[in-house]
């Protein structure tokens, strides 16, 4: 295992401290005025970089021995002085630029976890190679990636939260690739044999710790850590990555249900309505099993790793990239059953629909939740109907739920062989829920659901028919639920009718 607090002792390139041994211009470093760079030299400055509102004033000897970008467009100008250059889609920004001219000047330049990826990025884009010159930053820049960061847990999170700014830069020189395999495998690892920092408790403060404040406060080698110590650090990345990482963990061969539970503390970080909407009308049929909070409730350590902060912490998610998050989200969920609850694919599927999500995944989950039909609560099968004139909760997609869980149950009853050893191994006794008692299960959900939707006078006499009818008598022992259902929707016609009736003896009154 890798200890991320000793891993870059005793490497040339890994003490963080970059610098060339050439210097085309002696000087003392760089000084900054308002917006602009000069190099503290004597010798007046001939070249004007601008990037943004930032310029910098530097010579160019320095650039021109290690860019082979400067060189080109230098050269290859039209005018014969040229004295200022934009480069306007530099990655990295100012900020990455200013460090690689310091390593033209040969100024010593502090490599970090939060600036490695731009350098990098700003490297290729200069075509700092080793053609111009031996050691050059390209070179430099890939050493500490490769030797330093990708050894690191915290490092690899930080270097790839930073590399949402540099895209496609990032993408095509492997960056994200390289990060999200590295934290997979560390993901993967048998938390009995990890050594990395982490603070042994759940973050109570608002910002979260300083690395170096909690170098000492990790439990011993003796506490345990628990199977969603990961959790937190992935859930502070972008989506795009986020999946990236997921992918790369579910080819590693993680248990599903530890995947599934990562998915959910992720949707709770990033859909935060998913988790703080209200439940319909908050009803509750006796069998609510599930946790309210849509995250995981198998792993309850809570030993978080220090490289992720609180959700204050997280941008706030703009209304159209939901739609983004939860397709992601839909796509990478496990197909086993019992990866995530049921209750989370229902809350997700109303958020689906929403935000209109793409109909084939909302299709795919709606199938999802069919399989695990048995476990839902009437809370969260109350949920809006997002169509004009219709009733007030979505009928039609609880009698498709419904119609999946039937066809669900009768493939698992008519072919139990064909599924293989490797299948049954690997669903682990899930497929062992759709008892008989699963029926019986949805038969009182469904009556619960009846009585509770039967106040809506929008409701159609065919709608609930076909509803209560879709279940097979073998399903119900008992009848009671059926007839409140009943009950409950012949008072709401009658009494629907009844006004109208009083209302059209009003008219013809007021018309005397």
């Amino acid at each position: 295992m890798w200890d991320s607090e000793s891993e870059v002792g005793g490497r040339d390139y890994g003490n963080g401290i970059l610098s060339t041994s050439k210097p085309g211009v002696k000087t003392d470093g760089f000084e900054q005025r308002g917006q602009s760079w000069y190099v503290a030299t004597d010798i007046p400055s001939d070249l004007l970089v601008q990037i943004g509102d930032i310029s910098f004033h530097l010579h160019k000897y320095p650039l021109l021995s290690r860019s082979g970008k400067m060189n080109r467009v230098i050269y290859e100008s039209r005018e014969p002085e040229i004295n200022k250059i934009a480069l306007d889609d530099l990655p990295g920004g100012p900020e990455a630029f200013e460090l690689a001219a310091k390593f033209c000047y040969g100024i010593a330049v502090d490599l970090t976890a939060t600036n490695i990826s731009g350098l990098r990025c700003a490297a290729e884009y200069l075509e700092m190679t080793e053609d111009l010159e031996e050691g050059n930053l390209i070179f430099k820049t890939e050493a500490f990636l490769s030797y330093v960061v990708l050894s690191s847990w915290r490092d690899s999170i930080v270097v790839l939260k930073s590399c949402e700014t540099l895209s496609p830069w990032a993408e095509n020189l492997q960056i994200v690739r390289r990060c999200s395999e590295s934290i997979a495998w560390k993901a993967c690892a048998n938390p009995k044999g990890i050594r990395w920092q982490y603070t042994g408790k759940p973050h109570r403060s608002v910002s979260s710790p300083k690395w170096n404040e909690m170098k000492d406060s990790s439990p011993s080698r003796n506490t345990p850590v628990p199977p969603d110590w990961w959790f937190e650090d992935v859930s502070i990345l972008r989506i795009d990555h986020f999946v990236r990482v997921i992918t790369a963990i579910k080819v590693k061969g993680m248990r599903y249900e530890l995947i599934g539970a990562a998915i959910m503390h992720y949707a709770s970080k990033w859909l935060p309505g998913l988790i703080r909407e209200g439940l319909g009308s908050g009803v509750d049929d006796g069998n609510n099993s599930s946790n309210s909070n849509g995250s995981s409730s198998s792993w309850k350590g809570g030993l978080h790793m220090i490289v992720a902060g609180t959700k204050e912490d997280l941008p706030a998610v703009q209304s159209k990239d939901q739609r983004m998050i939860v397709e992601s989200l839909i796509s990478i969920i496990p197909p086993q059953k019992d990866s995530v609850s049921c209750s989370f694919l229902l809350r997700l599927l109303r958020t689906a629909n929403m935000l209109k999500v793409a109909p084939a995944l909302v299709t795919e989950l709606e199938k999802r939740v069919g399989m695990q039909f048995e476990q839902a609560t009437l809370a969260d099968l109350l949920i809006p109907s997002y169509s004009k004139n219709e009733t007030m909760y979505d009928v039609d997609l609880v009698q498709r739920l419904l119609e999946h869980f039937l066809v669900q149950e009768q493939s698992e009853g008519s072919s139990p062989s064909r599924q293989s050893f490797s299948d049954t191994k690997m669903y682990d006794g899930a497929q062992r829920g759709t008892s008989p008692n699963a029926k019986m299960r949805v038969a009182r959900l469904v009556d619960s659901y009846l009585t509770e939707v039967s106040r809506d006078r929008n409701l159609s006499l065919t709608k609930f028919q076909v509803l209560a009818e879709a279940l097979p008598e073998s399903a119900r022992t008992c009848d009671d639920g059926l007839y409140r259902a009943v009950d409950s929707y012949l008072k709401v016609i009658y009494f629907s009718k009844l006004c109208s009736f009083s209302w059209e003896i009003c008219t013809v009154f007021i018309s005397y």
